[in-house]
């Protein structure tokens, strides 16, 4: 790994078009980030989390909005290998995580339910809200992507019939007055990648087994928008901005759906 004055620094320089300026652009247009402000960055132990942290580090530290930041780390029950690599790379890149411990995997994998997934992902939000909520923090911070809303919208056009994605900013249904925020909204995950693969960084994949065995269609996904980039190289873009440009003139209520 390189030094880690030249892993925050490339951010910064070598990465600024790419990844900061692109960060600090959607937490200026969302306004994901208020004074006095305290926030709860969320680290799975993948490159998205790690890097949004560094990022969030680097944004306090030159803001002029005043804002405070806690860093955690939720155990849905790693194995120890996998625990003991987010631990190491969190001293390395000197960020003062705070771990705490639940049985969110174990709990899901026996559910007798057809989505594991999904169950573990309400309980992961649940867990890491109500955690963030104890420590103070109003607000949580994932490290969701450009490529994760684009492919989250596909995902539901394709698979489950409707048309949603992941927003920005969100207010939660069950904690009162807390927030959910992505500001790497409009970072690509090929950037990440290159980030990482310069920083010679190592970080987990995923860590359960359930969700391993069922990506299969979020890997055709990624090959479907990449066969579409090389006809059109706004593909992603278009796809994108189509959250945002809705026209209620041309949809239709689930109520007057048309039925085949």
């Amino acid at each position: 790994m390189k030094e880690l004055k030249d892993i925050e620094k490339s951010i910064i320089k070598k990465y600024r078009k790419e990844i900061y300026s692109r960060f600090v652009r959607a937490v200026k247009d969302f306004n994901l980030i208020c004074e006095n402000d305290k926030i709860a960055v969320c680290i799975s132990g993948g490159k998205d989390s790690f890097l949004l942290a560094k990022c969030m580090m680097e944004l306090k530290r030159h803001s002029k909005v005043k804002f405070d930041l806690e860093y955690l780390v939720m155990n849905p029950g790693y194995n120890k290998e996998n625990l003991d690599k987010i631990k190491y790379n969190a001293s390395y890149l000197n960020i003062p995580i705070t771990i705490f411990e639940t049985n969110i995997f174990a709990v899901s994998n026996e559910s007798n339910g057809k989505s594991p997934c999904y169950l573990c992902a309400r309980m992961r939000r649940g867990a890491l809200y109500s955690k963030a909520q104890e420590l103070g923090c109003n607000k949580i911070a994932l490290g969701h992507h450009f490529n994760d809303v684009i492919e989250t919208i596909l995902l539901n056009i394709l698979y489950n019939g409707t048309f949603g994605g992941m927003m920005p900013i969100l207010d939660s249904d069950n904690f009162s007055g807390m927030k959910l925020i992505r500001p790497l909204y409009y970072v690509k995950e090929k950037d990440i990648i290159s980030w990482v693969k310069n920083s010679e960084l190592e970080f987990i994949d995923c860590a359960c087994s359930v969700t391993k065995k069922n990506l299969g269609k979020r890997k055709e996904v990624k090959k479907l928008i990449n066969d579409l980039l090389e006809d059109n190289s706004n593909a992603d873009i278009n796809i994108f901005n189509s959250m945002f440009n809705v026209n209620p003139n041309t949809t239709r209520t689930i109520e007057n759906k048309e039925k085949n």
